[in-house]
């Protein structure tokens, strides 16, 4: 779950950015939960909405990010550029010598880092 200021423009870019679509939505009096997901992956990315929020949130000094695995993560990589997403640059991280994981970064419209890696070993 991630809390975000504007439910339009955070659908729109996890949808143009990793084709999740709105499984549900659960409006209350002072919130509204949007699950989006997609049919490739087991998962929900949950949205909060706090109706009572215009302030960006504290997103904290710490590290933890979600993670998207891609079959062709330079293929991403220039649809993320095209679609005006601006990610970060492609890196490669070895360990012994050997390639662990290929990963771009691209920060949401609320200011959450998230990790885009190419499908290998262990990141299916």
């Amino acid at each position: 779950m991630i809390r975000v200021l504007e439910e339009e423009r955070a659908v729109n870019f996890y949808t143009s950015a990793f084709g999740l679509t709105v499984a549900e939505r659960l409006d209350f009096d002072a919130f509204t939960l949007v699950y989006m997901r997609n049919d490739e992956a087991d998962f929900e990315l949950e949205l909060t909405i706090n109706k009572d929020r215009s302030a960006a949130y504290d997103l904290g000094d710490g590290y933890g990010h979600i993670a998207f695995c891609v079959d062709d993560l330079d293929a991403e990589h220039a649809r993320f550029v095209a679609a005006g997403h601006a990610p970060r640059k492609i890196v490669e991280f070895e360990r012994d010598g050997r390639l662990l994981a290929r990963f771009f970064f691209v920060q949401d419209p609320d200011g959450y880092q998230i990790e885009v890696l190419q499908k290998h070993g262990r990141y299916r």
